[in-house]
């Protein structure tokens, strides 16, 4: 197999001279010299990964996309973990090390958000703690991109991983770097796979020995191979348990009935909007609405799926909401509108993202920001799962849809969000719901507001000052003046969240 440089040859240099030093013995009994690496052939293995639970539900769902394994690799049902086969490398029984490359590939498709790649060539790598694969896009391949790092175990099985910055970009996401993956289990496969079968064959143990990986720098692993002992765990979702008594609520890959989300974006902005900076209005539309005093907005009519034995959920939410400010010779310099809001959560932490409009040009799927919820379980009771207070730090491409009124790790408005799990479950009444057309909106000269969702006070020194420290006073000022003399208006780029194939 070819050789890849290790980068981490300290914490390989570690593992070895613990292995060297634990099994001095071992290695005099079978004849072997202490600084000579032995390598042991290896066939017949196979390795079961889910890349991220929550990426795949979001490319089945709302990409519309698909996953088509192909060349022997499978997928477990359910949309779950992928297995890749026929995996041959080599034992290093100094080091107590395996390298092994598996047969199958992956495609991951979506027209309706324009990205397809294909992962092949999967390898493993028990001293460097890293899984790579080929990537071919656009009819290109790049060979051995390190897709994930991997805590290593003995057993192999239901190791934890970490996604790398190189599988954020192939994700489309940046908040995937250093993100917790789907757990990696690599192990002797019982027969022969079958290219149409799922990964659902179990290992049978053999009278041979079967070699067992060192963790990385561990100095409690046993420097000889051991005999497997008992079968693996069934590959697939290895993170997801069954319902259980305890827990009669916890239905698995369901799909959301309703939902409601409530959030202000944020209170300066909507001060700032329709303040006397920008002279603006805030406008709600299908089936949003906004509470009285230019309070926050509620987005309904949710979809999308959850799965509380996991703790992941995604849910869509109708609603659309406009700012529009800074008005000269008849068009507006500010004009955004925020529709299709998703929020997406995985034990706890995710994102919110949007399709925003700006100046008349859309961009799908902008992530305006990284969620962190207050407790990374997913509780339903009676059928509704709700989650109050869930914090929102602004993405780089959230302080972009803004015009950079605000940098990246400013904190938003929380969020609260609520999802109906089956069409009787009541949602809780707290969720300000206000009227779909309530809108916030300063007179022509005097930039005070009027209208069900209006301001009290206008002018700098009113609402702006009332919003606290966080309002970026001076550069909206600066964006005032520019948007009068020039005409322009405050531009407002937005980067697209996924790479073009």
């Amino acid at each position: 197999m070819p050789t890849r440089p290790r980068r981490r040859a300290t914490a390989l240099a570690a593992a070895v001279a613990t292995a060297a030093a634990l099994g001095a013995t071992a290695l005099a009994t079978v004849g072997a010299p202490a600084a000579a690496a032995a390598e042991e052939p290896l066939t017949g293995y196979e390795v079961t990964w889910g890349i991220k639970q929550s990426y795949r539900t979001y490319v089945t769902t709302f990409a519309a996309g698909t996953f088509t394994p192909a060349d022997g690799a499978s997928q477990a049902e359910n949309n779950g973990a992928f297995t890749f086969v026929d995996g041959t490398g080599t034992h290093d029984s100094t080091a107590h090390t395996l390298r092994l490359g598996f047969q199958g590939s992956l495609a991951i498709e979506s027209k309706a958000h324009g990205f397809a790649l294909t992962l092949s060539d999967v390898r493993f790598d028990s001293g460097d703690g890293e899984l790579t694969a080929d990537v071919t896009r656009g009819g290109t391949t790049t060979q051995d991109v390190p897709l994930a790092e991997v805590t290593v175990t003995r057993e192999m099985t239901d190791m934890a991983t970490t996604l790398t910055k190189e599988a954020a970009d192939l994700l489309g996401s940046k908040s995937y770097e250093g993100a917790q993956g789907d757990p990696l289990t690599v192990r002797k496969a019982a027969s022969s796979p079958s290219p149409t079968g799922s990964a659902t064959a179990t290992a049978t143990p053999t009278s041979s020995a079967t070699p067992t990986a060192t963790p990385t720098g561990s100095a409690s692993a046993t420097p000889s191979p051991t005999a497997t002992g008992g079968p693996s765990p069934t590959p697939g979702e290895p993170t997801r348990p069954a319902p259980t008594a305890d827990d009669p609520d916890a239905p698995i890959g369901a799909e959301i009935a309703d939902g409601r989300l409530t959030w202000g974006v944020k209170k300066a902005f909507r001060a700032y909007v329709v303040g006397g900076v920008a002279q603006g209005r805030i406008t709600v539309a299908d089936g949003a609405s906004q509470a009285p005093g230019n309070g926050v907005f509620t987005f309904t009519d949710a979809k999308g799926t959850y799965d509380t034995g996991a703790d992941t959920l995604t849910a869509a939410f109708e609603g659309a909401v406009t700012f529009q400010g800074h008005r000269h010779d008849g068009a507006h310099g500010l004009d955004l509108t925020l529709t299709d809001l998703t929020a997406t959560l995985d034990a706890g932490t995710g994102e919110l993202t949007a399709d925003v409009t700006s100046l008349g040009e859309t961009t799908q799927d902008v992530v305006l920001a990284e969620l962190t919820a207050p407790s990374a379980e997913l509780t339903a009771k009676k059928d509704v799962i709700t989650l109050d207070d869930v914090t929102a730090e602004l993405t780089e491409d959230g302080a972009n849809a803004f015009g950079r009124l605000y940098p990246a790790g400013t904190e938003l408005d929380p969020l609260d969000l609520s999802v109906a799990l089956t069409p009787g479950a009541g949602l809780p009444g707290g969720g300000q719901t206000g009227t779909p057309t309530a809108t916030a909106t300063p007179t022509a000269t005097t930039g005070t507001t009027g209208g069900a969702g209006g301001s009290t006070g206008g002018g700098l020194t009113g609402n702006l000052a009332s919003t606290g420290s966080d309002v970026p006073v001076g550069a909206l000022g600066a964006a005032a003046a520019v948007t009068v003399a020039a005409g322009a208006g405050v531009v407002l780029a937005v980067r697209r969240r996924r790479t073009e194939a």
